[in-house]
């Protein structure tokens, strides 16, 4: 076979999808060796350091174009211009994040990894919003088959968008063997620096700094826990991440909470520091609203540190009782969760060991072996 894959997420975004794509790539160069990739991108942004398999068999192809020129010939222009002419001639398309342009003879496939712009549309930019409602749904409608991260997201688009149960599995992402419990207290200290916490114990909440990851609440929680008395003084909450959408509100919360010099927002972390930071955390706490697969709850189980989580969307299914789940809306819930993660010895040894077992479900070797059988599949139709 002959596979294009739209590689730009890869190329360009640190975090997130751009992260899943890569990895999952990485790995499938791993696995197949017989067939034959391509794999597409826009015109890197700069500053960005691509990385790519080292695979004979994976050849790259730049569009010569950014991101947001292709965005808008193809889905904002609509003009008819075949991605698969641009690639060369594939038997297959797979554009990983969201989006499918326009092909000639190639049969497509599409990744949805959440359906959030319908689910929680009060959580996303409305300018977004209407984007995503408009090329979205023509994507899946252009497809031949679609990949979804998880059981939730799967059922989300049959039920949504009337999509044939047939016509889409789920591939989901894994946990790379990097992630695993830091001793060395060189690292440990160059991660707690980075965040600013010093030697202080704190929690961690790590993710895009955007409404639909409920970090209001989280706050709210957290003075609530202080208040208490019960926890250390001189515990932190670390909320981690990039700025997303409508964050003004968040940092507006900040402003306004009785224990904001207690709360610190570092801002985006490098992926190499990952490890340490889980490590370093007295918990994780994932109180997210909607998710497409929630990767983080993952990786911190992997690192050895307990994890409370919102009962909402995949993460019941993600983290299949090895994380203390949560009403995302209920906020002397978290806080009580998240009281008992941190002063409960025998809860937070269960949840460590349930995690490691939970988080070793996922490899990206079965990830790619997944996404190879759905490519499979599709060129065998």
């Amino acid at each position: 076979m002959r596979i294009a894959i739209d590689y730009s997420a890869a190329v360009n975004q640190r975090a997130g999808i751009g992260r899943l794509v890569r990895n999952q790539v990485l790995a499938l160069a791993e696995v197949d060796h017989d067939n034959d990739y391509r794999l597409v991108y826009a015109r890197p942004n700069r500053g960005s350091v691509p990385q790519f398999p080292p695979a004979r068999n994976f050849v790259r192809r730049e569009f010569g174009l950014g991101e947001r020129w292709l965005t808008i010939l193809w889905h904002r222009a609509k003009l008819p211009v075949p991605a698969d002419w641009l690639s060369g001639p594939v038997d297959l398309y797979h554009c990983p994040d969201f989006v499918l342009p326009p092909l000639r003879r190639a049969r497509g496939i599409l990744t949805v990894h959440d359906l959030a712009f319908l689910m929680r549309p009060d959580c996303a930019d409305s300018r977004l919003r209407a984007y995503l409602e408009e090329v979205v749904p023509r994507s899946v409608r252009r497809a031949d088959f679609i990949i979804a991260d998880s059981e939730n997201t799967r059922n989300d688009l049959v039920v949504l968008l009337g999509v044939r149960p047939s016509s889409v599995a789920v591939v989901p992402g894994g946990v790379e063997e990097r992630f695993t419990r830091v001793t060395d207290e060189d690292q440990l200290q160059n991660a707690r620096r980075k965040l600013g916490v010093g030697d202080e114990p704190f929690i961690l909440a790590i993710g895009v700094i955007e409404p639909r990851k409920n970090l209001n609440r989280l706050m709210d929680a957290f003075a609530m826990l202080k208040e208490r008395g019960n926890v250390p003084s001189n515990l932190k909450l670390v909320l981690a991440g990039g700025k997303g959408w409508l964050y003004d509100d968040i940092f507006d919360h900040h402003a306004d909470s009785p224990v904001r010099d207690d709360i610190l927002l570092p801002g985006f972390v490098s992926d190499t520091l990952l490890p340490a930071i889980y490590s370093a955390a007295e918990a994780l706490a994932f109180p997210s609203l909607y998710e497409g697969f929630g990767l983080p709850i993952l990786e911190a189980m992997a690192c050895g540190t307990p994890v409370v989580a919102s009962r909402a969307s995949c993460l019941p299914e993600v983290a299949d009782g090895a994380a203390l789940m949560i009403d995302p809306n209920n906020v002397e819930g978290l806080t009580g969760a998240l009281e008992l993660v941190l002063l409960d010895a025998d809860l937070r040894a269960r949840l460590i060991a349930q995690g490691l077992e939970r988080a070793a479900q996922y490899t990206w070797t079965k990830a790619a072996e997944q996404l190879l059988g759905v490519y499979r599949a599709v060129a065998a139709t």
